[in-house]
């Protein structure tokens, strides 16, 4: 019962991470689509900073993943 509520916290705690995350990467996504519809080049810090936080949203989607798939299991 311990690890079930651990892992319940974890995966709040993993849920909250990634929301964080999606609503820090929609700056340099906006810019990035304006860049875009007015047919220019984007800021390379606004590449950067979405390419940064895209891989760290993919990274914490897995671990929220691997942390359902162990609770499931219990």
């Amino acid at each position: 019962m311990f690890k079930k509520s651990e892992l319940k916290k974890a995966i709040a705690e993993s849920e909250r991470t990634l929301e964080d995350l999606e609503q820090k990467r929609i700056r340099s996504q906006s810019a990035l689509l304006y860049a875009y519809v007015n047919k220019s080049e984007p800021p390379v810090a606004d590449s950067e900073i979405f390419n940064l936080y895209t891989q760290l949203i993919e990274l914490e989607r897995k671990h929220l993943n691997n942390l359902k798939e162990e609770f499931d299991k219990l």
